[in-house]
């Protein structure tokens, strides 16, 4: 993902953790059309580690998935209520079957974009 490089071509360093205005709207606008061009679609919420920040991860009836990091746990169920998606936190419910399912079905090539 480019918003992980900690310099952009042709610019200021950016810190590795802070995304620009630029790459959260798109990651906006991707989420939203996921949520309207699919049916059934809920969130999954993926806790911060020591390696990766917090990320959501939208799982369509098909088994179609994204991923997307996000703030913190409270950013991700604004989130939610903005998108209109049911939420669920991974380290209680785990991931859908379908998900696993569709990713198989993909040759393992994973998200959706």
């Amino acid at each position: 993902m480019a918003w992980l490089r900690r310099r952009k071509v042709g610019g200021p360093s950016v810190p590795s953790g802070q995304p620009t205005s630029e790459q959260v709207k798109a990651a906006m606008a991707h989420l939203r059309d996921f949520v309207t061009t699919r049916a059934g679609v809920e969130m999954y919420v993926e806790p911060r580690t020591t390696v990766t920040p917090t990320t959501i991860v939208l799982v369509a009836t098909t088994g179609e998935w994204t991923r997307r990091r996000v703030a913190d746990e409270r950013a991700a169920a604004g989130l939610a209520k903005e998108l209109g998606v049911p939420v669920y936190d991974v380290q209680l419910t785990g991931y859908p079957a379908r998900m696993r399912e569709w990713s198989s079905r993909q040759g393992g090539s994973g998200s959706a974009g």
